[in-house]
C-alpha cells in the first residue's frame, strides 16, 4: 500500500490528520498509545477520512493542506468522504 493522508476522531472529538504507508497499523498503534503525543490521551480514536497519496511528498503536502483547514472544513470533508464510502 502506498502512502495515505488520514484523519481520526478522538474521543474527545478533536481531529488529527496524519500519513502513514500502514492506515491499520498505525491506527491500532495509536490506540495502543503509541501513536502519538497527542492521540495517546484521547484514546480510544475512530478512522473518519482516507485519501490516497502518489507518494509520501505529496501525502505530507496534503496533510499540511488539511491541517490548515478550519474545523468547519474538515467536517466536511469528512461528510463528504463518508457518504461517498456508503454508495
Amino acid at each position: 500500500m502506498g502512502y495515505c493522508v488520514y484523519i481520526l476522531r478522538c474521543a474527545d472529538g478533536t481531529l488529527y490528520t496524519g500519513i502513514s504507508n500502514n492506515v491499520l497499523r498505525r491506527l491500532t498503534m495509536h490506540n495502543r498509545g503509541q501513536g502519538s503525543k497527542y492521540t495517546r490521551a484521547r484514546r480510544p480514536v475512530v478512522l473518519v477520512y482516507l485519501e490516497k497519496a502518489s507518494d509520501k511528498g505529496q501525502a505530507l503536502k496534503r496533510e499540511l493542506a488539511i491541517k490548515r483547514l478550519a474545523r468547519q472544513n474538515k467536517d466536511e470533508l469528512i461528510v463528504t468522504y463518508q457518504e461517498g464510502i456508503r454508495k
